[in-house]
């Protein structure tokens, strides 16, 4: 029986909010409730199916025969992934299709918070303030990855610009926080606006949520402006 004709190109685009069902925990693949190996496989392959669908003759199938995957990144319960197939190559009967994954990760921040606080027992409530911690935390960390591009832009040297923030933040920032004469400038400062956006109390040296969440902006956007120029200007000389 001959095989219809393939062109590489073919695509297919399968989509699965993760359950309890397609858990590590549920499939005997591990020990944490987040998106099973072998779930994802099926997933990968179910995608190849759907490119195939309807493009098949009468008493043809398809059946998966090799598969090279990596798993890099978990995914809650509640989260998307999304798998689209495309045919890359045809080989007589043979069919390979690469497969680049996008992994909707919801809340990668509620899943450490879960998985740790569980291990002791505890797992925490998602309540209206701790929702909020946790997307303060979340945006933080997005304006931190622009100051971080910014300062990479600045220094050529890619590790002193590494090892230069961190002794900032948890040396020179803490050292500033402690002197009672520049107490009151810390919450101005990067840390200070993290902890405005992150912390669960009120107090009288820390912002407001939102003021922090702006003060922090404004940090990550001069470092990305001034990363920008100096690019530039590299460019140019």
């Amino acid at each position: 029986m001959e095989l219809p004709e393939f062109a590489p190109g073919l695509s297919a685009r399968v989509e699965l909010t993760v359950t309890d069902a397609d858990t590590a925990t549920v499939l005997g693949s591990g020990d944490v409730p987040v998106l099973g190996t072998p779930r994802l496989v099926a997933l990968a392959e179910a995608a190849t199916v759907a490119a195939l669908a309807g493009r098949l003759d009468g008493g043809q199938t398809s059946v998966g025969t090799r598969v090279e995957l990596d798993h890099l990144a978990a995914t809650a319960v509640g989260g998307t992934v999304v798998v689209r197939a495309e045919l890359s190559a045809v080989d007589g009967r043979s069919l390979r299709f690469a497969i680049p994954f996008a992994l909707v990760i919801v809340a990668v921040d509620v899943l450490v918070a879960s998985v740790y606080a569980g291990a002791k027992g505890d797992a925490p409530d998602l309540t209206a303030d701790n929702l909020r911690v946790l997307a303060g935390a979340g945006l933080a960390l997005v304006i931190f990855t622009v100051m971080g591009v910014g300062i990479g832009a600045l220094l050529r040297n890619q590790v002193g610009a590494i090892v230069g923030a961190l002794v900032y933040l948890y040396v020179v920032e803490p050292i500033i926080s402690s002197i009672p004469a520049t107490a009151g400038a810390f919450k101005w400062l990067p840390g200070g606006a993290t902890q405005a956006m992150t912390a669960s109390f009120d107090g009288p040296d820390i912002l407001e949520p939102w003021q922090g969440g702006l003060v922090l902006l404004g940090y990550g956007l001069v470092a990305a402006v001034l990363g920008t120029f100096l690019a530039v200007r590299r460019d140019i000389a």
